[in-house]
């Protein structure tokens, strides 16, 4: 088999010659994008999973469906203990710089930008001057007109979000059109961050503003929405990500073989489901490493079986090894007491008795874990691993 010919991506975010199984997903942000195009009142959306699900390669998606639209658009990922004003002030300007040149209005154009820079460089209360800056110098967000003052400036961001959404999305509204601003690791953002987009989103529900949020987070993402703000539960609609069917993932590997003339024998797609359990990542690892292994076409279930150890041991390098290694002796004791107990989500009491300790003595451990984002709490008192199979790879590693 050639290699230079090999269809599969595993990587992080990097979309897979055929996105199978997500059908729905795509077919409802559709229907999204049309109402709002159209005014009707539509929720922004949140999808969830674990990791390896495609929730990122699904934003992807979204976001070029957006851009055929002619929609302005823009994205981040939020990092834990970063707020959110600057790189939404980016992604933004952004979606503006997408707009713009179809706007008959630019002095228009132009004063929401001037709102969108004195959002980027409000000085905010927990706000501390750099050491490099002199006289506390601004940050300058790369928007070359003034700064438009007493509007969306306080520093208070719930209020500066809502009045920056709302003039944002009216530059949209001229235009027919609308905005969509894409999150990624939305569980990160910070706690007040997080209740202040809520209330902006609240804001232009109200109003019918055409701007909508799509985020994407581990599968806590709703409980923590649900904690900002007691009417997120209404505010989004929620989407879980979760594994491939059968049909989906033989799909997934057969349909871009096709296009190169190589085919898949049905124990071959039945192996390949069976080890990569229809997690979307699994599923382009091992097809990777199985064509890159096999000599002909057809590709049997020896071929797999062949390519599996290697396969298995890339990703104990990659995908489960370089979160291993990030985690310190106390956490992958922690993590490996987990795993011991086998089936997920796990009941921290258990934990703390499989290791002899009282639950408060391995909170440390626990509340980093989470932070790293390692695990995840299912349900109070059940943790899990936001990563399918890594228990499995800990019971087999040898420390």
């Amino acid at each position: 088999m050639d290699p230079v010919r090999n269809p599969y991506a595993p990587g992080a975010g990097q979309r897979p010659p055929e996105l199978a199984g997500r059908e729905r997903e795509v077919r409802q942000f559709e229907v999204v994008l049309e109402r709002v195009a159209r005014g009707r009142p539509e929720r922004s959306t949140v999808l969830t999973g674990l990791r390896g699900v495609g929730k990122t390669v699904l934003l992807n998606t979204f976001r070029s469906m957006a851009i055929q639209r002619l929609w302005g658009t823009g994205k981040i990922e939020a990092r834990p203990d970063q707020s959110i004003r600057r790189p939404m002030a980016a992604a933004l300007h952004m979606a503006l710089r997408e707009l713009a040149p179809r706007h008959r209005a630019p002095e228009r154009v132009e004063h929401v930008l001037g709102v969108l820079k004195a959002f980027a460089q409000a000085k905010t209360d927990d706000e501390k001057p750099s050491r490099n800056s002199k006289g506390g110098a601004r940050w300058q967000p790369g928007i070359e007109v003034p700064a438009v003052r007493g509007r969306a400036d306080s520093g208070d961001l719930e209020i500066d979000l809502m009045e920056l959404f709302v003039d944002a999305a009216s530059v949209a509204t001229d235009l027919g059109v609308g905005i969509v601003l894409f999150i990624d690791e939305m569980q990160d953002v910070p706690t007040e961050d997080i209740s202040a987009l809520c209330a902006a989103c609240h804001e232009l529900s109200q109003i019918g503003g055409p701007l909508i949020v799509v985020g994407a987070g581990l599968p806590h993402l709703p409980a923590v929405l649900s904690a900002s703000k007691s009417y997120s539960e209404r505010l989004f609609r929620y989407t879980r990500i979760d594994r491939l069917s059968r049909e989906a993932a033989d799909y997934a590997l057969s349909a871009p073989a096709h296009l190169e003339d190589v085919s898949f024998t049905p124990e071959a797609l039945a192996t390949l489901y069976e080890i990569s359990d229809g997690y979307p990542f699994f599923v382009q690892a091992y097809g990777k490493v199985t064509w890159d292994l096999a000599l002909h076409s057809p590709i049997t279930a020896e071929d797999v079986t062949v390519a599996a150890p290697e396969a298995e041991e890339e990703l104990a390098v990659g995908f489960f090894g370089s979160r291993y290694e990030r985690a310190t002796p106390a956490e992958r004791e922690y993590m490996r007491a987990m795993a011991a107990l086998g089936e997920e989500p796990v009941p921290t009491n258990e934990i703390a008795k499989s290791l002899g300790r009282r639950p408060s003595s391995l909170s440390p451990a626990r509340d980093s874990l989470l932070k790293k984002g390692l695990v995840y709490s299912a349900e109070r008192g059940l943790i899990a691993f936001t990563v399918p199979h890594f228990g499995h790879f800990l019971r087999s590693r040898p420390d």
